[in-house]
């Protein structure tokens, strides 16, 4: 059994190339983003840039931290048959830390005004005598204040890479000391972070994307938010355990774990369909203006209707259809083919969510949104790569290894 798995010069030659492709874009996309037409320049400080950085930042990031969820849950529930694929879900955890540090440096530039993404953050907005004042904004003035904000953002993206690593790092140490000593205690922390997940994943989604708008709110927001990220990182697991099946890896996931993860992504995919929906709806049907201002922005004023509905259809349609029967999950051409999509469609979910917002209509799907995806992607990759490399791919003397080694449905 092939036990361990070879990070090869060609694999790391392409995640090189495609961080090379997002180092440029970076740095072009930086030189070239200037104010368009009727923008006045001293208010938009690279405003298509930055915003770009947050769709990936969040996106990637987002990845990592619903792997961390999944592996967490897998504690909490006593699951089985996903052993035989934990070093998978560890290993895409494992981008999480570079991940947070990309979203604390975006957040960090607006916080020195940078760039304009957060009008919150800027000062006069609170200022009863200043031109800029906004009374919606002064109103949730104690919840923005700067140094409440930046606790509850260094504690997030903090206490979220501690667990993260601590995962890891037992989950290491159970291989080489076995017994149920270690299991217990990752069952005992995975329950608490569970609880601090619960929390957070909402709060971090109110903080860092629903207050690009500022002036509109939403109950079902931070569960959307949750669940896109669920959805991409399920997809992420799926594609690399495939990939590593193609391989000649993972002798022990028989047709019965890829089925599993394949219930994982239609299920969840049908988790966000539903809120989406249900979102769009009840605010459609009551007709309040404060809160149908975003979909009125996005469907009217700044010309993102077809996107929209391209990403709600890309994002339900194509899971239902192709993953509905049996026999569809255990296919490898329909969940890489249906992967794909999610993935993509799941990163539009995220532009949808932050350009409105930030650029309004003069939005852009070029060579600077796809080079910095591009880029994020290969440093994802190289990430998880070495993370699969540096572990065998086998887990050891895990208290369900045997049950899941036979596992059958």
């Amino acid at each position: 059994m092939n036990n361990n798995y070879t990070f090869t010069s060609r694999t790391r030659n392409i995640t090189f190339g495609l961080m090379a492709v997002g180092l440029i874009t970076i740095i072009a996309g930086f030189l070239t983003d200037h104010a368009p037409e009727g923008v006045s320049h001293d208010e938009y400080h690279h405003t298509r840039f930055w915003a770009n950085l947050l769709v990936n930042s969040y996106f990637y990031m987002g990845i990592a931290l619903l792997a961390t969820f999944f592996m967490a849950l897998q504690y909490v529930a006593e699951v089985a048959w996903s052993v035989a694929v934990k070093r998978v879900y560890e290993a895409v955890s494992s981008f999480l830390p570079i991940g947070a540090i990309m979203m604390f440096i975006v957040l960090l530039a607006g916080q020195l005004h940078l760039h304009h993404l957060y009008h919150w953050m800027d000062p006069e907005t609170i200022n009863p005598e200043s031109p800029k004042y906004d009374e919606v904004i002064a109103g949730k003035a104690g919840y923005f204040t700067p140094w409440f904000f930046w606790l509850r953002t260094i504690l997030y993206l903090v206490v979220w890479v501690l667990f993260q690593r601590g995962f890891i790092k037992r989950s290491l140490e159970q291989d080489l000391q076995g017994g149920t000593a270690i299991h217990f205690k990752q069952m005992g922390k995975a329950a608490v972070f569970m609880v601090f997940f619960a929390v957070t994943s909402s709060t971090s989604a109110w903080d860092w994307m629903m207050s690009l708008d500022v002036h509109w709110f939403s109950t079902m927001y931070g569960w959307y938010a949750f669940s896109g990220m669920w959805i991409s990182a399920m997809t992420t697991i799926i594609l690399f355990v495939i990939y590593l099946k193609r391989k000649g890896y993972l002798e022990q996931v028989n047709e019965s774990h890829i089925h599993d993860l394949g219930k994982w992504v239609f299920a969840v995919s049908f988790l966000w369909s539903y809120l989406w929906f249900m979102q769009f709806m009840l605010i459609w049907y009551t007709n309040i203006p404060e809160e149908t201002i975003y979909f009125h922005e996005r469907m009217h004023d700044f010309g993102y209707m077809g996107l929209m509905w391209t990403v709600f259809f890309m994002n339900f349609v194509f899971p239902m259809v192709l993953l509905m029967s049996r026999d569809s999950k255990r296919n490898y051409f329909f969940l890489v083919f249906v992967g794909a999509i999610i993935f993509v469609g799941h990163w539009l979910d995220v532009f949808v969510m932050v350009m409105p917002a930030t650029v309004n209509g003069h939005w852009h799907l070029g060579w600077m949104e796809i080079g910095m995806a591009l880029g994020f992607l290969g440093l994802m990759l190289f990430v998880i790569h070495r993370a699969l490399a540096k572990s065998p791919l086998m887990i050891k003397q895990h208290p369900y290894l045997d049950e899941s080694l036979h596992h059958q449905v």
